[in-house]
């Protein structure tokens, strides 16, 4: 137990840190490469940068801000986690998803997860937006094995339904008013960095994905052990490994994920309006 106790403590250490400085939220959403702007529509805004929050890494892949920003969505106070961590970036399994923990230990209930993807699905067109049904593991890692703490949830969560039904059913919804097309996938989880190769793409295809990325999964499996609720939407930057015959860069993914923020963005606020 002794080292899932020292996690315990760094959570509660960055919690204890913004507990006195940011106003209590029900709601977090963390922003993926190039999604930024939800954070910059949020008002009376409380701008936290990560290297001041203790026991919290500096991100350094490009559109990932570090900061963490706390505003208000009409009036509703929301969390917004400009940049994640990636196990790519040589992170372990819980710093990975620290953010994620942190944010439940402030009292929120529910987690908004953005990311830039890759489409798997022959039917997607990038700058798509996808809704996530259910994910696929593939990244080599779980952030919940080790010593499991009892009061974050039990050493054997339910995966059944990871991507709330309801919250899924609003986006949905929500879409369809704003006239944006909202496709519906599996999102399937790779370690990276480096980008999938044709062969992972068909497997991929082969297993059920609709999109591939590098991130997500972690955060959804710690959401769920601590028993928030979880709603995720991907952007579909560009098309995976052999569907096309160009290369892929990560400037592409950003440069996509730019070009549909404000679309994204709008329809993240709406959600959030009303949950």
């Amino acid at each position: 137990m002794e080292d899932i106790m020292l996690e315990v403590k760094r959570v509660k250490q960055a919690a204890d840190y913004l507990r006195p400085r940011l106003p209590r939220a029900d709601i977090a959403v963390v922003l993926g490469s190039g999604l930024a702007e939800l954070a910059n529509m949020l008002e009376d805004r409380i701008v936290v940068d990560y290297k001041d929050i203790p026991n919290f890494p500096q991100p350094t892949v490009m559109g990932h801000g570090g900061q963490l920003i706390c505003g208000k969505v009409d009036g509703k106070t929301i969390y917004a986690f400009s940049g994640r961590f990636h196990y790519y970036e040589g992170h372990d399994p819980w710093t990975v998803v620290r953010h994620v923990r942190v944010m439940a230990e402030l009292g929120c209930s529910t987690l908004i997860l953005t990311n830039a993807s890759g489409g798997v699905n022959t039917g997607f067109d990038p700058g798509d937006l996808m809704l996530i049904t259910d994910h696929i593991n593939l990244m080599g890692f779980n952030p919940l094995r080790g010593g499991n703490y009892e009061p974050w949830g039990t050493r054997f969560p339910d995966m059944s339904e990871g991507y709330d039904r309801e919250y899924r059913e609003l986006a949905l919804k929500v879409a369809a008013e704003q006239g944006i097309t909202l496709r519906q996938g599996v999102y399937c989880g790779f370690a990276g960095p480096s980008f999938e190769t044709p062969a992972e793409i068909r497997m991929a295809r082969f297993l059920g994905a609709d999109a591939v990325g590098m991130s997500t999964v972690p955060e959804t499996l710690a959401a769920r052990h601590l028993g928030l609720r979880v709603l995720g939407i991907s952007c579909v930057t560009n098309m995976a490994a052999g569907i096309l015959e160009q290369k892929l860069t990560h400037e592409e993914v950003f440069a996509t994920g730019k070009l549909a923020e404000k679309r994204f963005s709008a329809l993240l606020a709406e959600i959030i309006r009303r949950i």
